[in-house]
């Protein structure tokens, strides 16, 4: 989508709303006049009931209703096929509905958004539990607004497969530190430090959100599609 005049060089006064249910948490994060407020829990399949409402408790808080933001941002994936499913389904509906631009953000990428928000960590090599014994993970070093930016592509492999840039130290976050983690540390290599316990959160969702809200890289409620990467797990699951 062309860039929304409507946002250049005001984004402090962006209303955003991003949504995340990429794993066991399900979180939601508004964006407003500069600050961002959320709702976060851990809630394993229960997602599809708590994040309407969390929607509407920042809403109604901050007494806006939907049609008076500026654009949505959700979590797109990789992580649990039915987690970014219902994140997915949540943002194309909701976009729709008050015809909304949307901003996909790597799941992988708002992980290291917040090591690195809440570590300072430099380098974070961001992984989820893929299960069947393989991640999906991403390098990820800070950029020159502060914010995380890849440092290769996403993939998903076996821990012994992955390969990092350059030298460390690297923070090693989210569920495949836990799954994984001895075997990544080897690859690391010394100075590791592992976050297992890391988890996506709906606010780094909406600060990644922002640059690519300004510049205009943003898609339709149709076109917002989620990310899989084993894409073969996907085509199986949808077979009748």
């Amino acid at each position: 989508m062309a860039p929304d005049r409507r946002l250049a060089g005001r984004i402090d006064a962006m209303k955003l709303l991003a949504i995340d249910t990429t794993e066991q948490a399900c979180s939601a994060a508004l964006l407003l006049e500069g600050e961002i407020h959320e709702k976060f829990d851990v809630v394993p399949r229960r997602h599809s009931q708590l994040l309407l409402p969390m929607i509407e408790s920042l809403l109604a808080e901050a007494e806006l209703s939907l049609g008076r933001l500026d654009a949505l941002a959700f979590a797109r994936g990789p992580g649990s096929f039915t987690g970014v499913r219902i994140a997915t389904a949540a943002a194309q509906g909701l976009a729709m509905a008050a015809d909304l631009p949307v901003a996909p953000v790597s799941s992988l990428l708002a992980l290291a958004q917040g090591a690195m928000r809440e570590t300072g960590a430099g380098q974070v090599l961001a992984a989820f539990d893929a299960r069947m014994q393989e991640l999906y993970w991403l390098p990820a070093r800070p950029g020159t607004d502060g914010l995380a930016e890849p440092a290769g592509p996403e993939r998903v492999s076996t821990a012994e497969a992955v390969r990092l840039p350059g030298e460390g130290p690297w923070w090693i976050a989210g569920s495949g530190a836990a799954a994984a983690g001895e075997v990544l540390s080897a690859e690391v290599g010394e100075g590791a430090v592992l976050l297992p316990d890391a988890m996506v959160h709906a606010e780094d969702v909406a600060r990644l959100a922002v640059p690519l809200v300004t510049a205009g890289e943003t898609v339709s409620a149709a076109e917002a599609q989620p990310v899989y990467l084993r894409e073969q797990v996907a085509h199986k699951m949808v077979r009748p």
